[in-house]
């Protein structure tokens, strides 16, 4: 039972990658929704990405656990979306894409990582000050938004004569 106490962070984070690692999935509704609609779809797909993806929600929940002020949480929640989409516009427009598994479990690393951070674990077992929040929230940002890009290059998009933005 010690071990359960003294490791429960670290147990609970592990049994919450698989629903992080499956944030970027695209429901086939969405995919239809996308492939028949405008430019105000796409707006809307992603607000609503942004508000209900695990991986979001999860990280995010880290960072402003410990915040106390609207100013604080505005600012990392900022710092996080920007970095979303500058990823998100310019890896899709430049059909930037890698393994979008292996980017989805790094995402659930950040999970981890902002767990760890949280629990003092760079105090505890690494023995030296956490990194820089507000950068790590901004890095963590850039990597989620390229997740979703990966994502949406799957996606028969463009204007192109295949009909597909990347193969």
């Amino acid at each position: 039972m010690r071990f359960f106490t003294r490791y429960k962070f670290i147990i609970l984070l592990f049994l919450l990658i698989p629903v992080s690692a499956l944030a970027h999935g695209i429901s086939e509704e969405d995919k239809l929704r996308m492939l028949s609609g405008g430019y105000l779809q796409y707006i809307g797909l992603g607000a609503t990405h942004m508000l209900t993806g695990y991986d979001h929600l999860l990280f995010l929940f880290g960072v402003v656990f410990f915040l106390t002020s609207f100013k604080d949480i505005a600012k990392f929640v900022t710092a996080f979306t920007v970095g979303h989409c500058i990823t998100l516009i310019f890896a899709t427009f430049y059909q930037i894409t890698w393994n979008y598994f292996l980017i989805d479990a790094i995402i659930a690393l950040s999970v981890i990582y902002k767990g760890f951070d949280n629990n003092g674990g760079f105090q505890k077992y690494l023995d030296m000050k956490s990194p820089n929040l507000l950068g790590a929230v901004f890095l963590f940002g850039l990597l989620h938004g390229f997740g979703l890009s990966t994502r949406l290059q799957q996606l028969p998009l463009g204007d192109d004569s295949t009909g597909i933005l990347c193969q």
